[in-house]
């Protein structure tokens, strides 16, 4: 792994300056409802790796869809990542989840920036979004089939394709952007990944907000079988960002 600081590194293709760009600006504001608390309590510490590529079809995004027996968000497509181990970085941790998880050679990956760290209240995770270039592209596989089903490198123009954009609901009552992938684009990415996917693409105005796309249900093994009831609003952790002012704005 090699860490790049400071724009303008010379080894990013032209396609990504403006995500390289995106990371010198774009706040918490701009990709959230919610930042970590001052105050919070038995916080842990994670960092997920942003993997852009370029593959067979251009311009692509390395996902992983989450074993579907697991106890934590069984089936949800997500980004390579874990906890931050004592002693580590955030960059450190999201490459050495991604040669985990997917077999990833970390030799190939530069690291050049980090979306700012972002809160998932119902795990209280405290979580780096690490931008990084797939310099040297090496086999990604299944190698922890007890944390990962499935690898896919989505290319960026099928994300970008506003016939593969839903929103779905999640069962605390949220609406998330979503897209969907997979060789029959039937797989759902959403919730925290789909929603920094789709909130970073705006600000580098890859995409535009589309609050109508067509609503989709979640399948039932992302809910490890028993489909909880939408949260009562009144048990909604409440928003501490300027996210919704702005998009209203």
């Amino acid at each position: 792994m090699t860490a790049v600081t400071g724009p303008g590194h010379p080894g990013l293709p032209g396609w990504l300056r403006p995500v390289e760009r995106a990371a010198q600006a774009i706040t918490v504001h701009d990709l959230t409802r919610f930042q970590v608390p001052d105050d919070v309590d038995g916080l842990r510490r994670s960092a997920v790796l942003v993997l852009f590529g370029e593959g067979e079809h251009g311009p692509d995004l390395l996902l992983t869809e989450r074993a579907h027996h697991m106890r934590s968000h069984p089936g949800q497509v997500s980004f390579p990542g874990g906890g931050v181990d004592p002693g580590e970085t955030p960059a450190q941790a999201a490459v050495r989840e991604g040669e985990e998880e997917v077999g990833l050679d970390a030799s190939g990956v530069e690291v050049f920036g980090a979306l700012p760290e972002l809160w998932v209240p119902p795990s209280n995770h405290a979580v780096v979004p690490v931008l990084a270039w797939w310099r040297e592209p090496s086999p990604v596989w299944v190698r922890s089939a007890d944390e990962v089903h499935a690898v896919y490198r989505v290319p960026l123009r099928e994300l970008r394709d506003p016939t593969h954009r839903i929103t779905v609901t999640g069962p605390r009552g949220w609406r998330s952007p979503g897209f969907l992938i997979g060789d029959d684009h039937d797989v759902i990415l959403w919730g925290f990944t789909g929603g920094i996917i789709a909130r970073l693409f705006e600000f580098v105005g890859w995409i535009d907000d589309l609050p109508d796309a067509p609503e989709r249900d979640l399948p039932d093994y992302m809910f490890g079988g028993a489909r909880p009831a939408t949260m009562d609003p009144g048990q909604q952790p409440v928003p501490n960002t300027e996210f919704e002012e702005r998009r209203r704005g």
